[in-house]
């Protein structure tokens, strides 16, 4: 019965996870830690087991984050989200596709434990501040302070999202054809003036350390890549983090993929993943799930 309903609620529980976290790997963590510790109850005692299990990930979402702050401030170079593979049908809900994408991610990246703990929670989830307030341990009148001050600073920064679409996919489509035949010209045009490259090799593969910003820098950026780029055999589409991706593999191993935030018919951001770490499990195609109905408490 454990069992079941932990494989149950596993898409909501590594969800959470991961949103707070950044990383799947660490996510995974959280998961077989909490799956450890819900083996250790008795389900006699617990009358909502999602309500439960999505505390205790919480909980260890929590520990692990304020563990791991002090290691991504030492990072190599620009540092990005752990990519993972997303179905199309994450897209249909724009909140959920929204919260998992690299430019929300980075956002959530500058919030404190806590402050990105309630934010999640609340806008994401939808769970009410008295239940955030028992699951974290806080008062609920500071939760309500917590989630104002989050909300403001998400806000203040986010950049307007669009959700994957056939539209998006088709200007992918030519991007790559346009950077792959040197057309300077095509790919300016597909790039909003203010787009940004930023490129994760963790100091373990080739990347710009810095972001690159700028229409013309970044087409020059992305031509160069391409010239250097010669043991690259093909070129794949996928969905990555809710948004139109490109799988760049040498011979069958995944050598970097692209991820690229799209408004207004151009493109604003592209995130290009490098680090081999966090490319280990770039090809497993994760479940997610927001758990929008009957929730129960988390009190």
């Amino acid at each position: 019965m454990a069992d079941d309903a932990f494989t149950e609620h596993r898409p909501l529980l590594f969800t959470i996870a991961y949103e707070m976290l950044g990383s799947a790997a660490d996510a995974e963590d959280v998961l077989q830690e909490s799956y450890l510790r819900w083996r250790e109850v008795d389900p006699a005692t617990v009358e909502h087991a999602r309500a439960y299990l999505v505390r205790t990930v919480t909980r260890q979402a929590l520990n692990h984050l304020r563990a791991v702050r002090a290691r991504r401030e030492e990072y190599v170079g620009a540092w990005l989200p752990e990519p993972i593979r997303t179905q199309p049908e994450v897209g249909e809900d724009v909140v959920l596709a929204e919260s998992v994408s690299m430019a929300m991610l980075l956002v959530l990246e500058t919030l404190n434990p806590t402050e990105r703990a309630v934010f999640v929670l609340h806008d994401v989830f939808g769970y009410p501040h008295g239940e955030i307030a028992a699951a974290i341990g806080k008062a609920e009148g500071t939760v309500r302070q917590i989630a104002h001050r989050a909300r403001g600073h998400v806000h203040a920064r986010r950049r307007r999202f669009e959700p994957d679409s056939a539209a998006t996919g088709e200007i992918v489509e030519r991007f790559l054809r346009s950077a792959a035949n040197g057309d300077v010209q095509a790919l300016m045009d597909l790039l909003a003036p203010d787009v940004v490259v930023i490129s994760d090799g963790g100091g373990k593969a080739v990347a710009a350390r810095r972001p690159v910003t700028g229409r013309d820098d970044v087409a020059r950026f992305v031509l160069g890549v391409y010239r250097t780029s010669a043991t690259t055999a093909r070129v794949e589409p996928a969905r990555y983090n809710g948004m139109p991706a490109a799988r760049f593999l040498a011979g069958d191993a995944l050598d970097w993929l692209v991820a690229f935030e799209i408004r207004d018919g151009r493109i604003t951001g592209l995130y290009g993943m490098r680090n081999p770490d966090k490319l280990g499990r770039a090809d497993l195609v994760r479940p997610l799930d927001r758990g929008a109905l009957d929730r129960g408490s988390l009190g």
